[in-house]
């Protein structure tokens, strides 16, 4: 996996091979960023990472200014890399080994961007709680999205909130807001 813009722009990282991942490809990643730098600036942001692995958009993050991230992983060994990589290149990132959907229940962060990146074989039920977790509980701050990416055979365009969803070969990346509601009466 490689950096792909920012301050560590083109660095290299090479995660343990036992680490039960399937990172995001440099392909969805990249465009995933453009669609985002175009709508943040990312040293003003608040970032949850959900079912981080490698931490691989965490560090994309990072390295374009972004100060306040949090990383969730259930599994030890990804954590650890994070910390590691965290430390080696001077991010300014927070990690949690928890299960994602008891620290959604639990945690009072909010944030501009929420990604989650479960596992491609989560059921249906799954992908939509974790949904249902960031709105009920109120984790998204205003004009902030959740962003989930999923499988093709994944379908979340049914459920609310939905504002765009894009496919990257066998990746879909669904993005998810509440919409801004100006205050103002004409």
């Amino acid at each position: 996996m490689r950096i792909i813009s920012g301050k560590h722009k083109g660095i290299r990282l090479w995660a343990p091979k036992k680490l039960p991942v399937r990172p995001t490809t440099d392909n969805a990643k990249e465009a995933l960023f453009n669609i985002l730098n175009n709508q943040y600036y990312f040293d003003e942001i608040t970032v949850l990472d959900l079912f981080s692995g490698t931490g691989n958009i965490s560090y994309e993050f990072a390295s374009r200014a972004c100060t306040k991230i949090t990383a969730v992983d259930a599994d030890y060994g990804c954590i650890a890399y994070i910390k590691k990589v965290t430390t080696d290149l001077d991010f300014n990132i927070n990690t949690f080994k928890s299960d994602v959907f008891k620290f959604l229940t639990k945690t009072k962060i909010q944030a501009n961007i929420i990604f989650a990146d479960p596992p491609y074989e989560f059921s249906q039920e799954q992908f939509e709680k974790i949904h249902q977790l960031v709105f009920e509980n109120n984790l998204l701050l205003e004009g902030g999205q959740l962003i989930i990416e999923h499988s093709t055979q994944t379908k979340l365009t049914h459920l609310p909130h939905l504002k765009a969803e894009k496919k990257y070969g066998g990746c879909v990346v669904s993005f998810f807001e509440i919409e801004v509601v100006d205050d103002e009466e004409e």
